[in-house]
């Protein structure tokens, strides 16, 4: 299989209203403004789309409601992942993918496996997926790593494992797995702060969360890159710099639902145990975006 999983992909964000229930509106909103402004993919309901706090009757009805204003335009990549293997096969089995495009899998949690589980646990869920997979390597919430090694294993082993959404950190381990990655497996940064790094180093975009709120600059950023135009994407990914590190200050999403606030797109509203960012990091995001909003 090949991945189609390329350039700007948009962590998608889940507004809620004041009394948390979910802002289907806002929602279609969102979705019309990342379509019309440069996304090229969209991934639903992982963490920036704080899935952990929706009930399975609300991942369906936003996964509907994403599909029909989408209507094929990008494809999408939804999430579908845990820590008991066969519950991860079970959901697989049992949900209505009609029109999603993939699905990304995270590592196991809490139960820190080792490379080996981690190797077995893909593989498994590979035999048993309806649909090509991305895997996600997030150790800063997983609590484990897999190694570059283990990456590259599976890839070589799973040609339906299409990509992986690197979020390690680790830029010498992204290199390894580019370097020795087989042709049909493509690595997808998992921050936007490291994006046009791993882009430079053989990436084939980012999964991002910054694009929630500016996706044209971003996407512009990225289309440079993947071009060549290394200079010009630069001068972008500098604009951004100190932005990158105030998304995610008071954890994400809160960084960017408060941009999206102040863009007056959605309510500031996350579900417990998560709250908003605070008014000091809102103010100062609030000034950096009316500069960003200049080169928009």
């Amino acid at each position: 299989m090949e991945n189609i999983f390329k350039g700007l992909g948009i962590a998608l964000i889940t507004p809620f209203k004041d009394d948390y229930s979910i802002d289907y509106e806002a929602l279609e909103r969102l979705v019309t403004y990342q379509l019309d402004n440069g996304a090229d993919f969209l991934c639903i309901l992982a963490t920036t789309g704080e899935a952990p706090c929706l009930a399975p009757r609300e991942k369906d009805q936003i996964t509907q409601t994403i599909l029909q204003v989408n209507k094929g335009r990008v494809p999408i990549l939804k999430y579908c992942g845990g820590n008991n293997t066969m519950a991860v096969i079970d959901e697989m089995q049992n949900t209505n993918w009609k029109s999603v495009d993939g699905i990304l899998s995270i590592c196991p949690y809490y139960n820190k496996p080792s490379q080996e589980g981690l190797y077995q646990h893909f593989k498994l869920i590979s035999k048993n997926s309806p649909l090509p997979l991305v895997l996600y390597n997030v150790p800063g919430r997983t609590g484990v790593n897999m190694k570059a090694a283990t990456t590259v294993r599976i890839a070589k082993e799973c040609p339906n494992i299409v990509a992986i959404k690197e979020a390690s950190g680790n830029l010498e381990q992204m290199d390894e797995i580019i370097k020795n990655k087989p042709a049909n497996f493509d690595v997808i940064s998992g921050d936007d702060s490291l994006a046009f790094s791993m882009i430079a180093s053989g990436a084939q975009g980012v999964i991002s969360v910054i694009g929630n709120a500016l996706p044209k600059e971003f996407s512009r950023m990225v289309r440079l890159e993947l071009n060549g135009e290394y200079v010009a994407a630069r001068k972008i990914h500098h604009r951004f710099t100190e932005l990158y590190n105030l998304l995610f200050v008071d954890g994400n999403p809160a960084g960017v639902k408060a941009l999206l606030n102040d863009m007056g797109m959605i309510q500031n509203v996350l579900r417990l145990p998560l709250v908003p960012t605070t008014i000091n990091t809102k103010e100062r995001m609030a000034e950096i975006l009316k500069q960003l909003q200049r080169y928009e």
